[in-house]
């Protein structure tokens, strides 16, 4: 096109995809004007004002408003300023999309009532810092009280949701449920009777200590090298394997205060020997205790996990490895 050259409304109408009517409007509304009329009134535009048509044309289609087109035409404000401000518009239209679709989706998948639904809407708009108080609210109140160590209680507090800003279907519908539960006065009151029954005895203190915590993390990451090793076909005489059990019976020895010898050595691997065959039977015993964390605590966290998108790997049919690291001591 000439730069010099004055076209008539139909060429610009075919330049720009523009119908001949909204080119008449976006003049009469002060937004793209003329550059000039043809004897009998005919309006017509240089090829700086059909490339002002062309943006107008854009950010009418990205849903801009007229008032920020003017502006911006205006040189009131910049197109990265009227970007930025239309993107957080949409961010905020597609959060409320998406908690309107995790509510509606909660509502074909499970008998709703009409109260049901106003609360689930309420919990899934519900702000970063409002969601932050629900929460600290649901553990003052379940931990009030716990006789343990204050580093514990603060570990506790720690598992917290964490939607993030474009949550799955799957994460929204995990927060509506913890949400509701947390508020839940049943659900609080069964959580602190879980908490206290298992963590306000002497030796729920004695385990929830900072060194045995970390004693046990250790030994329990140790464990879970040791079981990949033995699901790869590691032999227990081999010197990883030795290396392994060192450094399990040293995280033991730490717990314990106990020394590496011979003896520690061997009772350690006679006690893994023993645990071998209580376990199937520890194991039984624990079924009854570990459906009540499952209600509970055990909830919780498994909500959390999904909304954070942590959900842990489940090792239940993994076997700890006894026999094998206790071969993997070398005692003889």
């Amino acid at each position: 096109m000439d730069d010099d050259e004055l076209y008539p409304i139909g060429d610009v109408a075919r330049r720009t995809g523009l119908s001949v009517s909204a080119i008449r409007f976006y003049a009469d509304a002060g937004i793209i004007a003329p550059s000039g009329r043809t004897d009998a009134g005919y309006r017509l535009y240089d090829v700086q004002a059909i490339a002002r048509l062309e943006l107008v044309r854009t950010l009418r289609e990205l849903d801009a408003g007229l008032d920020d087109i003017r502006r911006l035409l205006a040189g009131e404000t910049t197109l990265r300023d009227l970007a930025t401000a239309h993107l957080a518009l949409l961010e905020r239209q597609s959060a409320r999309l998406r908690a309107r679709r995790a509510v509606l989706r909660a509502i074909v998948n499970q008998p709703t009532t009409a109260e049901r639904v106003r609360l689930m809407h309420k919990l899934v708009s519900m702000s970063d810092d409002d969601r932050d108080r629900l929460v600290d609210e649901f553990w003052d109140e379940v931990s009030d009280g716990l006789d343990v160590h204050p580093a514990f209680v603060e570990q506790l507090r720690m598992m917290r949701p964490d939607l993030p800003e474009e949550p799955t279907t799957e994460q929204l519908e995990a927060w509506i449920e913890l949400a509701g539960l947390v508020r839940d006065d049943d659900f609080r009151r069964s959580v602190r009777a879980y908490l206290h029954d298992t963590y306000s005895t002497a030796q729920g203190r004695l385990m929830t200590a900072p060194a045995t915590l970390g004693s046990i993390e250790k030994g329990a990451t140790i464990i879970r090298e040791a079981q990949a090793a033995q699901r790869a076909g590691l032999s227990a005489d081999s010197p990883q394997a030795r290396d392994i059990a060192g450094r399990f019976l040293a995280s033991i020895a730490e717990a314990t205060g106990d020394q590496d010898t011979a003896e520690f050595r061997r009772r350690l691997a006679a006690n893994l020997l023993v645990a071998k065959d209580l376990h199937s039977a520890e194991l039984r015993r624990a079924a009854d205790e570990a459906s009540r964390f499952t209600g509970t605590h055990g909830r919780y966290l498994a909500l959390v996990a999904t909304i954070n998108g942590t959900t842990p790997e489940d090792e239940a049919d993994v076997p700890v490895p006894y026999e094998w690291i206790a071969t993997a001591l070398d005692i003889n």
